[in-house]
């Protein structure tokens, strides 16, 4: 072959030569390290500190292990109801979610998709039913009780839930002094790290009220990694952020997912979002449990409901 004929086409080479099918956009994305986002003077801190954090990962999603193959539920739901006087928001809802599993929670306003969480982090208790974090059920546990579950079970909340009176650096910088045992210099380099991998770089001395919204959510994501949990909660991540904002928080949630073995539970009302991230959903509708399972299984369903909810979906956003 002569140096002007090219490489050969893929359907001259044997079988065993043949290329591999180059992977979707997202997931080529959600494989680049996040490593690559950290500049070189902090790496070699930041690199310990997510080394550990993974490390720590794949320890909590062992202690929940059921066979040698397939994972317990680091988080569920059983049987749980909720109501607000004569106001019913949940209604006997039973749904898990697997170590190092990505479950979304769909559903239309005020279907309890956000008390869900609340549930989880101790905010409100159930009026009836068991929820379990790491093997522990939560259900009328003392706020000293909750505290050790907030180091393993953190949120980003929508509003980001920064402290407005104090810069970036220092919202980020809170659950590693809380931590203590970190020197000051090595503080500064991991929230320096942080938000470079989040994709703030340089904002260490701004105040929250400088960034727009999708800005603070980033900020309010590495504030959370900063605790080094071993869940992260979303509560609609995409929300009022404008669509390349949305796409680059759906690439990082994926990311820490995927190489920090971090369990996530996604609220979210957009189906874009839950189709790169979801490993399973479940899906609210008037206070139940209308659907719990795989995204594939979802679209393939024939409940009128489930089929309504996706079909206005991709009238108000088309493909």
């Amino acid at each position: 072959m002569s140096q002007n004929d090219g490489p050969p086409h893929p359907g001259n080479l044997p079988e065993d030569e043949q290329p591999a099918i180059a992977p979707r956009d997202e997931e080529l994305a959600a494989e680049v390290p996040l490593m690559d986002d950290v500049t070189e003077d902090v790496a070699a801190v930041m690199e310990e500190f997510m080394d550990r954090a993974a490390q720590q990962n794949v320890a909590a999603a062992d202690s929940v292990t059921e066979t040698a193959e397939q994972p317990g539920p680091y988080i569920s739901f059983e049987h749980v109801s909720k109501s607000f006087g004569a106001l019913t928001v949940l209604d006997d809802v039973s749904f898990c979610v697997n170590a190092g599993e990505t479950l979304c929670i769909l559903g239309r306003s005020g279907v309890g998709k956000s008390v869900s969480l609340q549930m989880l982090m101790g905010f409100l208790q159930p009026d009836s039913g068991t929820i379990h974090v790491a093997g522990e059920n939560i259900c009328g546990y003392s706020e000293r009780e909750m505290l050790k579950i907030r180091q393993k079970v953190t949120m980003v909340f929508q509003n980001g839930a920064l402290f407005d009176s104090i810069s970036v650096g220092e919202n980020v910088a809170f659950p590693l002094r809380e931590q203590k045992g970190m020197q000051e210099d090595q503080i500064q380099q991991v929230v320096r790290g942080l938000l470079e991998m989040v994709g703030v770089a340089g904002m260490e001395d701004a105040l929250p009220s400088d960034l727009s919204t999708g800005m603070k959510r980033s900020v309010s994501i590495a504030r959370a990694l900063a605790a080094q949990p071993e869940a992260v909660l979303y509560d609609e991540p995409t929300t009022m952020v404008d669509p390349l904002m949305a796409h680059l928080l759906g690439d990082l949630i994926e990311r820490l997912k995927r190489q920090l073995h971090l369990t996530s539970i996604v609220v979210t009302h957009d189906m874009r979002l839950a189709r790169k991230l979801a490993d399973r959903v479940v899906f609210l509708h008037q206070s139940k449990v209308r659907f719990f399972g795989r995204m594939e299984e979802m679209d393939a369903s024939e409940d009128p409901v489930l089929r309504e909810f996706l079909d206005l979906d991709r009238l108000v956003i088309p493909g």
